[in-house]
């Protein structure tokens, strides 16, 4: 005897039973509508606020209160999303950046990254300062208000340029450079750590050279302006690089001041160690 197929097994869409609705039947129809356009948020209210109505007398203009409920469920799943596309190694927001403990970071400008206009006209984002003062939080958490409006790609800087560098010995660099080249905001963290030869610095430039002016890039570096000829090796190169990410941007200095280090020796005082 052949096994009978799930719904899952063959792929075809499983629809909810029924929910059992009193009253009349344009509670039904509602009901039908509602599976057919695959409005869940709105089909699992619609019992409760449909017999609210009923009790009260009221009009079907409660029909706007669920709309609105499924506008609001939609826009929080679809931002979700966006933020998973975006492939942040940890979750941080700006709501959690404690700007009392580093007063170098201006909460007015960080404000004003928040809203995506700085991404749609192409203009970069460089975030300099030593370890433990904030940079990754600050580029997470932009990157994260940011991708909740649109296409953000987090990644580190090593891992962009082991991308990049598999791509070419494997002759498929035009088509990695294009799918870079397609991102709203891309965002580079760990900026200074890296000595690139030449050729690794060259396909970096590819990537900035392609989005310059046109998508935005931000990146966060440990390393001041000066010291960038540590990481890209060519002057002339560094000075392209350095000039790519600068042209129309802002700038935002952490300081050297751990924040992390801080909370560590306040953790460990409040012990009762020394």
């Amino acid at each position: 005897m052949t096994p009978t197929k799930t719904a899952e097994a063959t792929g075809e869409r499983v629809v909810p039973a029924r929910i059992p609705l009193p009253g009349d039947p344009e509670d039904a129809l509602i009901d039908e509508a509602c599976r057919d356009l695959r409005l869940p948020a709105f089909r699992e209210r619609f019992v409760e606020i449909a017999g609210t109505a009923r009790r009260e007398q009221a009009s079907y203009r409660h029909l706007l209160e669920l709309l609105q409920i499924e506008v609001a469920d939609r826009e929080v799943r679809r931002q979700q999303r966006l933020v998973r596309a975006a492939k942040f190694p940890r979750a941080k927001r700006l709501e959690d950046f404690d700007f009392e403990k580093n007063p170098n970071v201006p909460p007015e400008l960080i404000g004003e990254l928040k809203n995506p206009a700085w991404v749609a006209e192409g203009r970069p984002l460089v975030l300099i300062g030593g370890s433990g003062t904030g940079k990754s939080h600050l580029l997470i958490g932009i990157g994260t208000a940011v991708a909740e409006a649109g296409l953000v790609r987090y990644t580190t800087t090593s891992a962009l340029v082991n991308e990049l560098a598999e791509a070419d010995a494997a002759k498929r660099l035009s088509g990695v450079i294009a799918r870079y080249s397609k991102v709203d905001l891309l965002r580079l963290d760990e900026f200074g750590y890296l000595d690139l030869d030449k050729k690794s610095a060259k396909l970096l430039l590819q990537i900035f050279t392609e989005r310059e002016e046109h998508k935005a890039t931000a990146v966060a570096s440990n390393a001041p302006f000066s010291e960038w000829d540590k990481t890209f090796t060519d002057p002339r190169l560094c000075a392209a690089i350095a000039d790519r990410l600068t042209f129309k941007g802002t700038l935002i200095q952490t300081g050297t001041e751990s924040y992390r280090l801080k909370v560590t020796e306040n953790d460990y005082r409040s012990t009762g160690r020394s």
